[in-house]
């Protein structure tokens, strides 16, 4: 007699926090490529003076890039279940508009801009922030017991 071990779909709040999770990899290893980072040399382990961009907009430093790259593990890890996806979603989504929020109220020159944010980053964080929390609303919505998929 032979056996299968099946595996579940993952619902779509799962693939949505996969997703997340693999673009925040993605982004955590492109900011260490010179070349796709621009002004690769000046980049500082976390300071405002780095000068390094992402794609040439987006102003990293060596901190920046290791959280990009542990909150894409946490994405793929907290895949794995709905429920940790959900949360995945929503906590992230806070974090980012913590940090947008951040970004607004410290000066981009400051020295509490340790990360460091730029303009290009504080209004990503607000798109990313915002987009993280309504996928973790919709699709655990959709997914409730009780209520139709659409």
């Amino acid at each position: 007699m032979t056996t299968h071990a099946t595996r579940s779909a993952r619902s779509p709040i799962q693939q949505a926090a996969l997703l997340v999770g693999s673009v925040f990899l993605l982004v955590g290893i492109l900011g260490f490529i010179p070349g796709i980072t621009t002004d690769y040399d000046t980049m500082k382990f976390a300071s405002h003076d780095s000068d390094a961009k992402l794609l040439g907009i987006f102003q990293v430093s060596i901190l920046h890039n290791l959280v990009h790259l542990a909150f894409g593990v946490a994405g793929l890890a907290m895949a794995r279940a709905a429920a940790t996806a959900r949360t995945y979603l929503l906590a992230g989504g806070a974090v980012y508009l913590v940090l947008w929020l951040y970004g607004l109220i410290v000066g981009h020159d400051s020295a509490a801009n340790f990360v460091p944010l730029n303009t290009a980053d504080d209004w990503l964080h607000f798109v990313l922030g915002i987009g993280m929390i309504a996928l973790g609303v919709l699709l655990s919505r959709r997914s409730a017991p009780g209520h139709p998929r659409i």
